[in-house]
């Protein structure tokens, strides 16, 4: 568990972070268009590249590209957890006519909606997550050339 002490608290301060730029967002009107959601991802990937980073200055010559995929993910992962239950929450018992307003604008055909935004937020969390470590993965591997 010591491990991922620093992943898990990266994780936190990354939701936290996105828990603020969402309600800052909401106290604008802004929430309900999906583009300004886009900014997460920059979010999310500053989350997972301190992470890395701060992984291998802990680890020096220990970094191994598992430990800091692992370390990257984690942070992802729990950053995208806790704001979907965030996101969950607030519009289901905060604001319940968001998804109303949300569905109003994107979506006025499907019956069940509200299971479709919460599934897609995951998604959309998870593979950001997914798809930064594993680029973010590039900058800090060691490099298995042999040096001129």
């Amino acid at each position: 568990m010591k491990k991922l002490t620093l992943p898990i608290r990266f994780g936190i301060v990354t939701s936290a972070s996105l828990i603020a730029y969402f309600l800052i967002l909401s106290l604008l009107g802004k929430h309900t268009n999906v583009f300004y959601s886009l900014f997460n991802g920059f979010i999310t990937g500053f989350g997972i590249y301190e992470t890395i980073k701060y992984t291998k200055l802990r680890l020096g010559k220990d970094f191994s590209y598992g430990k800091g995929f692992t370390a990257g993910i984690t942070t992802g992962f729990i950053a995208t957890l806790l704001f979907t239950i965030f996101f969950a929450l607030y519009s289901t018992e905060l604001n319940s006519k968001f998804l109303n307003e949300l569905s109003a604008v994107w979506a006025k055909d499907y019956a069940n909606f509200e299971g479709i935004v919460f599934f897609t937020v995951a998604i959309m969390g998870f593979a950001t997550a997914l798809v930064l470590t594993l680029s973010f993965m590039q900058l800090f591997k060691t490099s298995n050339n042999p040096k001129k």
